[in-house]
Parts: C-alpha cells; sequence; structure tokens
C-alpha cells in the first residue's frame, strides 16, 4: 500500500516505526520550541543537542514535515513588520535619523528560524550537521518553493560562519587521513572515480597534485578539492589527464593544469568562498615548482547543450549544427576531416555561449565560467572533442575550455569582472572571436 504526499512517494512502514517517526518529528519540534524560549546556555547546548538527534532519525516524510513546521512557525510576524516600519517612517517623517527604530526594523524582518538555526548550531558538531540538513532540504524541495524561504536562511548564515578567512589550504597525499581520502573518492562529481586504484592515480605519481579547502567546523571533511597535473604545454583533451600512463618528471613540466574543481558538500551549494581560492593554489603550486611558465584549467561546459537545443529553436544554423550532432554515435571514430567541418561550425557557437550569453543580473550564464571569470581568469581556447564521456556529451556535445590564470593579472579581471561584467578572453579564443 502506498501514498503520494505533493511529489514524495513513501511506502507506508508498519504501525511501530510510523509510531517511531512521529515521536523523533514530535521530540524535534518540541526541542525547537524549548530552544526558543528563554533557556541558559548549557541547557541550550544539551536542547540543541536533543534536537538534531531527533532531526537525525527522521525519514524524507519526516524531514519534509520538519521543514514545513520550521518555515511556518518561525516565520516573520508582519504585524510587528509593518508597526514597526510605521514607526520608524513616521519619526523619518519629523526629521529624525531613527537610528533606534531602524534596528529595531531590521530585528522585525528576520524571520525567527534565523534565530532558531542559530541556537541549533550550540550543540556540539552542529555546524556540520546543519549543512547537512541544508543538503535535505536542497534535495526535498525541488518541486515545494514554499521552502525556499528556508533554504535563504540557511545560505545566508552558512555564508557567515563559512567565511574564507577560516578556510585552510592543505596537500592530500595519501598519507592524509583516511576520512579525507574518502571523501574525495566519494565526492569527486567532475570527473568521478569508483576505485581506489584511480584515486591513487590523482596522488601518488610525481606529476599529479591535489589540495583540499579545509574549516575548522568540518574536521577534516574538506569543502573543497583541487586537482593539478603538471603537464607540458596546455591540455585540450581530457583523457591523458585521468588515464594511466607514464608520469612526467615535475623538473619538465612548464605547466599546471587544474583539471577538477569539486564542492565536497552540497549544504555549502551557492556559499561563495570568496574570489581568489584558485590564486591560493597556484601559489602553493609555484612555490613547489617555481619554474612553471602558465596556469591553466581544462573545464567543463556544462549549461551548454540545453542552451544550444534551445536556441536551435530559432536559429536555423544552430539547428542543423545540433541535428548533426545527434547523428554522431561516437565522436572517437570521426574521422579528422569531418571533425574539423564540425569544430569549424561548433567553436564559434561555444564562444558565444561562453562571452555573450547573460543573466539577468550582467553575469555569463555558464556556472563554471562565471566561477573562473570570477576568480580573475581569462577563457583562452575551446577544445572538441575534449571529453568523450556521456556526461559530457550531455552537457556540452563533449567541449571543453582552458581558462589561464596569470598572477599579476587577476586582480585586475576580477575587479573588471565584478564592477563591469566583463569576460576576459585571450589567446586563440581571442583570434576566433576576431575571425567569427
Amino acid at each position: 500500500m502506498g501514498r503520494k504526499d505533493s511529489m514524495l512517494v513513501t511506502t507506508t512502514p508498519p504501525a511501530s516505526e510510523r509510531d517511531g517517526a512521529d515521536i523523533a518529528l514530535a521530540k524535534a519540534i518540541a526541542a525547537c520550541e524549548v530552544l526558543m524560549s528563554d533557556i541558559g546556555e548549557a541547557s541550550m547546548r544539551t536542547v540543541a543537542a536533543q534536537a538534531l538527534d531527533a532531526y537525525s532519525r527522521l525519514d524524507d516524510g519526516g524531514k519534509l514535515s520538519f521543514f514545513r513546521h520550521v518555515t511556518t512557525a518561525y516565520d516573520v510576524d508582519p504585524d510587528q513588520v509593518r508597526a514597526t516600519f510605521h514607526r520608524w517612517e513616521q519619526l523619518r517623517n519629523n526629521g529624525s535619523d531613527a537610528g533606534e527604530e531602524l534596528t529595531r526594523l531590521f530585528a522585525a524582518v528576520e524571520p525567527a528560524r534565523q534565530q532558531l538555526l542559530r541556537l541549533l548550531n550550540h550543540a556540539p558538531g552542529a555546524t556540520l550537521a546543519l549543512v547537512e540538513m541544508r543538503s535535505d532540504l536542497r534535495r526535498l524541495m525541488r518541486h515545494r518553493p514554499e521552502l525556499r524561504p528556508l533554504d535563504h536562511d540557511f545560505h545566508h548564515l552558512l555564508t557567515s560562519w563559512f567565511n574564507r578567512g577560516f578556510l585552510r589550504l592543505d596537500e592530500v597525499t595519501t598519507d592524509s587521513p583516511p576520512q579525507l581520502l574518502r571523501q574525495l573518492l566519494q565526492y569527486e562529481t567532475v570527473h568521478p572515480m569508483t576505485t581506489e586504484a584511480e584515486l591513487s592515480r590523482r596522488l601518488q605519481p610525481p606529476d599529479r597534485r591535489v589540495f583540499a579547502f579545509l574549516h575548522p567546523a568540518t574536521g577534516e571533511l574538506p569543502l573543497i578539492f583541487v586537482e593539478v597535473a603538471l603537464v607540458r604545454g596546455v591540455p585540450d583533451r581530457i583523457a591523458p589527464l585521468l588515464e594511466p600512463g607514464p608520469a612526467l618528471d615535475p623538473v619538465t613540466a612548464d605547466t599546471a593544469a587544474l583539471y577538477s574543481i569539486n564542492n565536497a558538500l552540497d549544504g555549502l551549494a551557492g556559499v561563495s568562498f570568496g574570489s581568489f581560492l584558485v590564486k591560493q593554489v597556484i601559489e602553493q603550486v609555484s612555490i613547489q615548482l617555481p619554474h612553471l611558465r602558465q596556469f591553466v584549467t581544462l573545464s567543463p561546459i556544462p549549461g551548454f547543450r540545453h542552451w544550444c537545443e534551445a536556441r536551435a529553436l530559432d536559429d536555423t544554423a544552430v539547428g542543423v549544427l545540433v541535428d548533426e550532432l545527434a547523428t554522431i554515435d561516437d565522436v572517437d571514430q570521426l574521422d579528422e576531416a569531418h571533425a574539423e567541418r564540425i569544430r569549424a561550425r561548433l567553436l564559434p557557437v561555444v564562444a558565444r555561449y561562453l562571452v555573450d550569453e547573460r543573466r539577468e543580473d550582467g553575469r555569463p550564464i555558464d556556472p563554471v565560467a562565471r566561477f573562473h571569470l570570477g576568480n580573475g581568469a581569462a577563457a583562452w581556447r575551446l577544445n572538441w572533442p575534449a571529453n568523450p564521456s556521456p556526461e559530457a556529451w550531455r552537457q556540452s556535445y563533449g567541449a571543453m575550455v582552458n581558462y589561464r590564470y596569470e598572477p599579476e593579472q587577476l586582480e585586475r579581471r576580477h575587479e573588471d569582472f565584478v564592477q563591469r561584467g566583463s569576460v576576459a578572453v585571450s589567446g586563440p579564443l581571442q583570434r576566433l572571436r576576431a575571425s567569427s
């Protein structure tokens, strides 16, 4: 026997399990009510821990009920907001700066949910538990817009708790804590790994480096991984960076290629860790290998195919290109002449997507482009076919882009991007744009 609750489908559990789930939900809700009452700090830690423990026992149905309760029960008081605003407005109209009333207005418009989350954070290990709670929320709210205010509260607080100033950059090696290595294996989503042998391939060879950004609240659980390959020249295909092969002597390398950057915690999605994370990695690699001449990425273009297929509806040339790409079963089997004909038509369209297409706020629509351009890089070269994997074909027909990081240009390009929305373009991509 089944039950459909909005978009959530569950199988009805036995009565004893339902009773246990109901008890856990009631305990979580009751503990939150106690937290929001007037209790001492010692009791606060205990009650917060009880609330998080009860939450951890909930199934998805219980978590959804908990989120709905917190969203509605700890919302702003509209009458208080209205009254406080009118008092502030009246004082302003009478010539007062109304500073104290403005402070009261700020307090009135902040949902009580934010204070509840702050109080929950008093429990031991609570910060990571709240990050995981937000991960649950993001998964369950996809078709439930009424929960977005709660996600906004999480994002607001996590942004302040995970300030970049608290981050620590460590190199990951085979001697790193096992928990950290498991995280790398589990949360590598750009170029997933399935075995420890693949993990060793990215850690052990002398021409490979992996760096992790850690935070005191998450211990040995990293927030971000950055994987680096030492190579000669700028790579145009991902396979040589991932597949087994002879290692390059780092002394003979001239380029550091950042080929994978991962956010390891979904609960921190959308939380910015600053605009110079890559710069930190480059500085660390430069200390180890001062002879390196260039720092580049080989980056995915995750939104390109979706955008391209949408444009094909009203752009004949793009439509013909999309139809031709749809006939390719194995890009590796294309002869070079055929590949070059497609490349000559495809790359200008990719360039248009990366450089010209913008969101309402004036930023590029591609999320990876926003990250690298915001970190001060320049879009340098487009590559096709660069990644023949099914996922890369689904995202971008296998196209990838090199972003180039020039240390002396990072801050200027970052400021141009942030203040004016300027997309830095150089090298082969700049020449492609000029000739198109």
